[in-house]
């Protein structure tokens, strides 16, 4: 049962996927929605990565994970290395942790 599920999720993927690639010549989307596409890809995207940072459990995550997130935030608008924003941003949420802070 549990193989015929991801069979049927990789050939609905597999389906989709290949479905924007052969149909993008031929559907013709109006300008407007053509100027929203890619606002509502950076919206979801924002709303999922506060979803994230925000959230644990159905609940608040507490203030050293946003505390991180911001750190990261900040060193990435600064064009810092990949690596040094991660490992800033996961460094100031586990010394916020260790000094007690939820």
């Amino acid at each position: 049962m549990l193989i015929a599920v991801i069979l049927a999720l990789a050939v609905g993927t597999y389906g989709f996927r290949a479905a924007g690639v052969l149909l993008h010549d031929q559907l013709d989307l109006p300008e407007w929605s053509r100027r929203l596409l890619p606002i509502g890809a950076a919206a979801l995207l924002a709303a999922l990565a506060a979803t994230a940072a925000l959230t644990e459990a159905a609940g608040f995550a507490g203030w050293a994970r946003p505390a991180g997130v911001l750190v990261g935030l900040a060193l990435a608008w600064r064009h810092a290395p990949f690596v040094l924003v991660v490992v800033a941003a996961a460094g100031v949420t586990a010394l916020l942790r260790l000094l007690g802070v939820p």
